[in-house]
């Protein structure tokens, strides 16, 4: 048995290619954990499903993630890397999670409220206002020490931590009680076309989106037309140049170079410089994950056999964990 803590993270198949902001901000971060953690890392189709799906494109953005995450660095043989429907453990804890959160300590999840207001609640499903729960079943079924998460899923991490104690407390010490681990500010980059806007799928134009599928012509000729400034001084300002300190993050994250050394190396020198060796940088790292990731794609059988094999995995933890839940909650046993 392991003794390094266990991991637990996932991320939603939301298209066909994952984002420069996705590898920098997760996927660079969760290569390192899987060294020192006993990492478990999980695509959330489930989750997926609190907005409408076209059900072929679902599937297709499913396996493409997957062979992103293996080729991006995520091991399947020293990590477990599964698909969250694979193993019904997830809703099924869900619902007993369900039963034991207040209406209004999940109508206060902030996600929830910013969602429902652009949508109108009327159209927020009920799926949606439940997120933050089978969120938490995800965690709680691995015996789960530590989640990497962004600012924006602290809440959901306090709300999971709330909800084991409470399980604990009324029906004995069932759940370890997760420490949420906060990604590295190094993780926020901006759209390539309007520096003020985190890089995001859902970008008014995709010029400002840095794909990991791209065609590596495609992703230089991205980088080499990002909005500057007038000035011509390479300097970290986030707030007077956004667009250069985004290309300076960039670079910093593919060379892993601190900023201020990345400054003096560019002292006396323009933008275009700049730009074409964040362009070097980025399409030496992506050219190969690309590749790896078109040939899992190209081996169906082959991906379906690592996600079987790691669907065994994960579930051999999820349901003894959920059989226990059921004991102790007093539900009867199938015999």
């Amino acid at each position: 048995m392991s003794t390094k803590p266990r991991l637990f993270s996932g991320m939603q198949p939301s298209a066909d290619s994952l984002q420069i902001g996705n590898y920098i901000g997760a996927l660079l971060q969760w290569k390192e954990m899987q060294s020192t953690n006993d990492a478990i890392f999980c695509v959330v189709d489930l989750h997926a499903l609190t907005v409408p799906q076209d059900p072929a494109l679902l599937r297709e953005q499913t396996r493409r993630t997957v062979a992103q995450y293996i080729a991006a660095g995520i091991d399947p043989e020293r990590s477990i890397l599964f698909i969250q429907s694979h193993v019904p453990a997830h809703p099924e804890l869900a619902w007993i999670l369900n039963t034991l959160t207040g209406f209004g300590e999940a109508s206060r999840m902030t996600q929830f409220k910013d969602k429902a207001a652009k949508q109108g609640t009327d159209a927020a499903s009920v799926g949606l206002f439940a997120y933050p729960t089978l969120m938490a079943a995800d965690i709680l079924l691995y015996d789960t020490n530590v989640v990497p998460v962004g600012d924006d899923q602290k809440q959901h991490i306090e709300l999971t931590r709330d909800l084991a104690n409470r399980f604990n407390s009324r029906f004995g010490t069932t759940f370890v009680v997760p420490e949420p681990v906060i990604l590295k500010a190094t993780a926020r980059i901006y759209d390539l076309q309007n520096p003020e806007a985190k890089m995001s799928k859902s970008a008014a134009s995709d010029s400002g989106v840095v794909w990991m599928l791209d065609e590596p012509s495609k992703t230089a000729k991205k980088i080499k037309a990002a909005v500057t400034d007038d000035d011509r001084v390479v300097r970290f300002d986030r707030a007077a140049k956004p667009g250069v300190s985004n290309l300076l993050t960039i670079l910093s994250a593919f060379t892993s170079t601190p900023v201020a050394d990345l400054e003096a190396s560019f002292e006396g020198r323009g933008y275009g410089d700049l730009k074409s060796t964040v362009a070097d940088a980025v399409v030496a790292t992506f050219e190969p994950i690309r590749s790896r990731a078109l040939e899992l794609l190209a081996d169906p059988a082959e991906l379906d056999r690592i996600l079987a094999t790691n669907a065994d995995r994960a579930e051999a933890i999820a349901q003894p964990k959920l059989d226990e839940v059921y004991d102790r909650i007093g539900l009867l046993p199938r015999r």
